[in-house]
């Protein structure tokens, strides 16, 4: 009965950890005013596919989420190619939406500028991603 018992609760375990698949890893960055967690929708991206990106802003004092802020998603890779999103706030409070397309693989700069309203400066922060080759067609 025991057996039968923890069979049972094991099974629930199991099923209560929901989809088995992954998502990618939110990246955490600072500024001198704000918190940055970055959220693609793929990491790491391919070349020529539209990467989402879910950039949520908080004021690195008061840990409040910054609404209506504005800013932009960019990116540069050696050979001078670029791409670049302006943020769409929401829905949810505090979270700007960024959609980029590489179109090649290999490594890129990225960076964000944001700030809070006009009256604010602009901020920025940047890193590196690498950009897997881009994906077989699923047709011959």
């Amino acid at each position: 009965m025991r057996r039968i018992v923890a069979g049972l609760l094991g099974m629930l375990a199991v099923m209560a950890c929901g989809s088995s698949e992954a998502r990618p890893r939110a990246l955490r960055l600072i500024s001198a005013s704000y918190l940055y967690e970055i959220q693609p929708d793929e990491a790491p991206p391919h070349a020529r596919e539209r990467v989402s990106f879910r950039i949520r802003v908080t004021d690195r004092k008061t840990h409040q989420l910054i609404e209506n802020g504005e800013g932009r998603i960019f990116a540069s890779d050696s050979l001078g190619r670029n791409t670049w999103d302006g943020f769409v706030y929401g829905p949810e409070v505090g979270t700007y939406h960024g959609v980029l397309s590489f179109v090649t693989s290999g490594p890129w700069a990225l960076a964000i500028q944001f700030r809070r309203d006009t009256l604010h400066r602009v901020e920025r922060i940047d890193w590196l991603q690498d950009v897997l080759n881009e994906k077989p067609s699923p047709t011959p």
